[in-house]
């Protein structure tokens, strides 16, 4: 037991160090979120290779189980340099730590952005559990969905991740899988009441709610939906 948990703690921190090589360029400034200007520009090189390419995109190709709001990043090696000089700056390929996805390729493409930083905590949270060896689930707030004991993996304090909606803490929930997820529903209840948005749909995927008016997919979440009184929402189980 010993050994294993050794070898999962070369692990992470094999991973901070390979993390550091791959970004030698993330300094503060990489660090500021994208403007719209930014955001606009990558769109008309996306709308204009479209048009010149009989409809393809310029994504990447992921598995099909990947989350629908990581599953068709930009491939800037596509569009630049014909359509654009470079990624954009804080792009993760020009050294910062934002993903340029597509959300809606198959009807109306459209340029959002998320925070690779969060995928960096669910990496090392992910480790500290296998390292472990089992999920330290605490509460159940849904079907297959927990919250985590993180005590259990020598945090001195809950990890959280900073909205991009409304800048407060978000907490992370798991599946019984053992999957990591950033848990949205604050954000869900504060864009409702701050934009009168109608979400009146019960057992459909409110997060669409999120992407109105921001350059920000809810990345790394689960879907959720509307209890049956419409009142607040909960997670959407299948």
């Amino acid at each position: 037991m010993v050994k294993k948990t050794n070898y999962y703690l070369m692990i992470l921190i094999a991973s901070f160090i390979l993390i550091g090589c791959m970004n030698p360029k993330i300094n503060q400034q990489n660090h500021q979120i994208p403007s719209i200007d930014e955001i606009n520009t990558v769109q008309a090189a996306v709308d204009h290779y479209q048009k010149e390419n009989e409809g393809l995109l310029p994504i990447k190709t992921k598995d099909m189980k990947t989350p629908i709001y990581e599953k068709y990043p930009i491939d800037f090696n596509k569009l630049v340099p014909k359509y654009l000089p470079n990624p954009p700056d804080h792009s993760y390929e020009m050294g910062g730590v934002f993903q340029y996805v597509l959300i809606n390729p198959e009807t109306n493409p459209k340029v959002k952005i998320f925070d690779l930083r969060i995928a960096e905590i669910i990496r090392d949270i992910t480790l500290r559990i296998k390292a472990q060896g089992f999920p330290p689930f605490k509460d159940q707030i849904a079907d297959n969905v927990y919250t985590i004991d993180f005590q259990k993996l020598g945090y001195k304090k809950d990890p959280v991740v900073t909205s991009p909606y409304t800048h407060d803490d978000l907490p992370f929930v798991i599946t019984s899988n053992a999957e990591i997820y950033v848990d949205y529903r604050s954000d869900i209840v504060h864009v409702m009441k701050t934009t009168h948005q109608k979400a009146d749909l019960v057992n459909m995927d409110i997060r669409t709610i999120l992407l109105t008016n921001s350059l920000f997919v809810p990345a790394y979440s689960l879907p959720y939906t509307l209890d049956k009184h419409l009142n607040k929402p909960i997670f959407l189980v299948k």
